[in-house]
């Protein structure tokens, strides 16, 4: 796992979001499991991340996958009364490291329904 991801997965276990999104490249692309059209940036990746730490609920690692394309982060976590089962995909290519994509990707449908109801009324408040 490259430094960067490493620090990214600590930076989100330990709850700083700042610090997380300040290691993406300003043109940083988010890929959401519930929007069709990618985020562009810097600043709307770090909204999203914000607002996803105040919807998941007991949000855990338990795996981590690396190869020459980036790098998988599988979490656990609940929406309302619902387990969710995800993974992050990082990818990489930046000056120094830096991450230039976030993808993230959730099961099953209908606690991917209930993170797209509480995400749009997060980002919306």
């Amino acid at each position: 796992m490259t430094p960067n991801a490493q620090r990214f997965r600590a930076a989100i276990e330990a709850g700083d979001i700042a610090a997380a999104t300040a290691l993406f490249t300003e043109d940083a692309v988010f890929n959401s499991p519930v929007v069709h059209k990618p985020y562009q940036g810097r600043e709307p990746l770090g909204q999203i991340l914000r607002a996803a730490f105040t919807v998941f609920e007991n949000f855990r690692y338990t795996a981590e996958y690396s190869g020459p394309g980036g790098h998988v982060l599988e979490f656990a976590a609940r929406v309302d009364d619902l387990q969710v089962h995800g993974v992050d995909i990082l990818r990489a290519g930046g000056a120094d490291g830096m991450l230039t994509e976030l993808t993230v990707l959730v099961r099953p449908y209908s606690a991917a329904t209930a993170l797209r109801g509480r995400m749009a009324a997060s980002l919306s408040g």
